[in-house]
């Protein structure tokens, strides 16, 4: 497998009807693909307009909604891996800010809530209340590619430095926050944090806005960006509706982690950042693919409220996933990746 692969961020123009959105996402998404792009990320909200008196009327159910069934047929037609941007989500009377990532085979591979609500009040500038009309998401999100694992934020989550060390200590090599930054924030922190980010885990990050619309109710800063582990600016938008490139360079990763090795030299002894979402370990068991024994039994009273099981057997917690399968894939052969069990 290569070590690059081709990155595209479609900075969308979203307006107020939901049918003209997606249409227009999905032919953005076929442009990225016919130029090469392996993997796609649509902006924050890419299918409504951002805004709490929005959310309700355009929210659908996810993943049986039209709008992620037209994301998925979109990841089946051009062969990619497809980042959702976000949309607004309805289940059981609550609302959420959700992203959904897609594979070329058009499986669900994550679904990520937005986990931190945009609730700020800058005096004279900017007041905003996300929790007035949505509900947070409680977990984490990352997913496997042939290329390298990812992990998924929303916007405000971008903000959040322990949540990208998570990601960092889970093994992903791309963070991608589709976000909507506003004319106060966006010019004083967009490219800070995505840069931030980067430095900090030695990380490729990725930031999706829509374009800007002067017109709306919110305006959204733009400037989509990408970002290499060396918090250098790769790709950058204007403000418009657009999309960008970048080849994701992962042997430029390997050199920046060689050359300021902070990820050997950090002191666990002092301090830690903890994965409080980790699988429940049920077994030691040693297990090797040849073997013909049942490997456990497992009593789902016994399960935690989340429970994932590796289908790696290199997984060094088997049958449950010690975070690690995209490294274990490439000596092993095994991609399938994990089963979560949620209760």
């Amino acid at each position: 497998m290569s070590s690059k692969f081709r990155l595209a961020l479609i900075q969308l123009a979203v307006g107020s009807n939901k049918g003209e959105n997606v249409a227009r996402a999905v032919g953005k998404i076929a442009e990225a693909a016919t130029a090469g792009a392996h993997v796609i990320s649509l902006p924050e909200c890419f299918n409504s307009p951002y805004g709490t008196q929005y959310f309700a009327s355009y929210a659908e159910s996810v993943p049986d909604g039209p709008s992620c069934q037209a994301l998925k047929e979109a990841a089946i037609k051009n062969k990619v891996y497809l980042i959702g941007g976000s949309i607004p989500e309805e289940q059981e009377g609550k609302f959420f800010n959700t992203s959904t990532v897609w594979c070329p085979e058009g499986n669900l591979v994550a679904k990520h809530r937005k986990i931190h609500l945009f609730d700020i009040d800058i005096p004279g500038k900017m007041t905003f209340k996300e929790s007035d009309a949505l509900s947070p998401g409680n977990s984490p999100t990352t997913f496997s590619t042939p290329w390298c694992d990812i992990g998924v934020g929303i916007c405000y989550d971008i903000r959040f430095a322990e949540l990208a060390q998570l990601y960092a200590q889970r093994g992903c090599k791309l963070l991608v926050y589709p976000g909507a930054f506003n004319m106060t924030t966006g010019p004083a922190h967009w490219e800070l944090l995505a840069r931030a980010r980067a430095v900090d885990n030695q990380v490729y990050v990725a930031v999706p806005s829509p374009a800007r619309d002067e017109s709306a109710t919110y305006i959204a800063w733009g400037h989509s960006s990408i970002v290499n582990p060396w918090a250098e600016v790769i790709s950058k938008a204007s403000f418009g509706e657009d999309t960008i490139y970048a080849d994701i360079d992962l042997d430029h990763l390997t050199t920046v982690r060689n050359q300021v090795p902070i990820g050997f030299q950090k002191r666990n002894d002092i301090y830690a950042v903890t994965d409080k979402v980790e699988a429940l370990r049920i077994n030691t068991i040693d297990y090797k693919p040849t073997s013909k024994k049942v490997v456990d039994t497992i009593n789902v009273e016994d399960l935690g409220n989340r429970t994932v099981l590796c289908r790696c057997w290199k997984s060094k917690k088997f049958p449950n996933c010690d975070g690690s399968h995209g490294e274990h894939n490439k000596s092993c052969g095994d991609n399938v990746g994990p089963v979560i069990i949620n209760k």
